[in-house]
């Protein structure tokens, strides 16, 4: 089978790559990888993985078509953000600081895909519920044995990219030592469209806040503990898993939230910041397949999601003498993508290790310079701005 693209992954930003490119004309796209089965939810049940989709984010998906098509009740606007150090220090952000009304949105993983696989339906685009078993020379063969040509190969297989091993090209991996440990809880206070974020001695804790239950006030949260730790806590049983909680977070968020309970099973993903080349020869990487970054931030789908523009930006706008695969465009889109991920990388990495630090007199300079950032009307309008622009 020939055709102009192949997007090798049927994840959030693999779906957006290949609807992106249908909606602006590229002929014959095919998407390659099996669907994510997603099961019916009801008011009182929510998918596992939540993410904070930024003003850049929520934009793009709007351009497609998509965001409006999602159940509004099932989104939480973030209207303000309570971050606070190891010591004393302490940063309050709201959305009006910066003449915005969200500063990020909460929307569950299952419903951003429901929306996605219904568009691509609607614009026919091809969907090989598939594996792609080899790879070389822009020829793929799955696992049933169909074979695809084409001029371009997109990547948006994730961290363990089988095309992007296939390629041949380098992926840097760093291990944190931190797993990010993540569940629903019910909250005794509402959070009152609050997101919370804590560094604490045993790792970042966020909370986020998501739409009531019958059971209360609900919010997610997303800990990257300690390897050691978070392995304990994940091979509790279910109901000691809610009695540490209860205890830890306790103490973690200084009751901020009064007493949260556990109202979902724990997961846990090893935390790593990886990079990568970007391209190669009639290869793009997209999302987790071309880097990640710390969660602390929160940033990791908003950095897919921006890649994902990207490279439809570049191959629908390429002269019509070029195939989408040709290396000129692959370098415009590795190009633009190049400082928005160098300083993604930069903050949250950057962030991670100076929370780790206890030499003297580091502890006392960060806590004292976020309590300074508090006091500054301009640098949190721009540290807002700047958030919304992440993509």
């Amino acid at each position: 089978m020939k055709t102009s693209t192949v997007v090798c992954g049927a994840g959030i930003v693999g779906m957006a790559t290949a609807l992106g490119l249908a909606r602006a004309g590229v002929k014959d796209v095919v998407l390659l990888g099996p669907p994510t089965k997603l099961p019916t939810m009801d008011r009182n049940t929510f998918h596992p993985r939540v993410y904070a989709i930024s003003a850049a984010s929520e934009n793009y998906l709007a351009a497609l078509g998509v965001w409006p098509l999602m159940n509004q009740a099932r989104i939480t606007r973030v209207e303000a953000m309570e971050i606070k150090g190891d010591k004393f220090g302490a940063l309050y952000l709201r959305a009006w600081q910066a003449a915005q009304n969200a500063l990020t949105w909460i929307v569950e993983s299952g419903e951003i895909e429901r929306v996605l696989q219904q568009a691509l339906k609607v614009y026919g685009v091809t969907w090989i519920e598939d594996s792609l078993q080899s790879f070389d020379k822009q020829v793929g063969t799955t696992t049933s044995g169909q074979t695809l040509k084409a001029d371009l190969w997109v990547a948006a297989d994730g961290a363990q990219s089988n095309l992007r091993d296939f390629a041949g090209l380098k992926y840097d991996e760093t291990p944190y030592d931190a797993v990010g440990v993540v569940g629903h809880l019910t909250a005794e206070f509402a959070h009152q469209s609050s997101a919370f974020q804590w560094f604490r001695p045993e790792g970042v804790l966020g909370i986020l806040p998501m739409p009531d239950t019958d059971d209360g006030h609900q919010v997610s949260m997303v800990w990257s503990l300690k390897t050691a730790y978070a392995d304990t806590l994940l091979a509790m049983t279910p109901e000691r898993q809610g009695e540490e909680l209860a205890e830890s977070l306790g103490k973690a968020m200084r009751g901020r939230l009064g007493r949260m309970t556990l109202r979902s099973p724990l997961r846990g993903f090893p935390l790593t910041l990886a990079s990568s080349p970007m391209i190669g020869d009639g290869v793009a990487l997209v999302g987790d397949a071309a880097h990640r970054v710390h969660p602390l931030a929160g940033q990791g789908l908003n950095l897919g999601l921006g890649d994902a523009q990207a490279l439809v930006k570049v191959v629908a706008e390429r002269e019509p003498f070029l195939t989408p695969g040709d290396q000129s465009i692959l370098r415009r889109y590795r190009r633009s993508r190049a400082q928005a991920v160098w300083e993604m990388r930069l903050v949250t990495d950057g962030l991670k290790r100076l929370f780790d630090q206890e030499v003297a007199p580091l502890p006392w300079l960060r806590n004292a310079g976020m309590s300074l950032v508090d006091r500054i009307p301009m640098a949190k309008r721009l540290l807002i701005e700047a958030a919304s622009r992440q993509a």
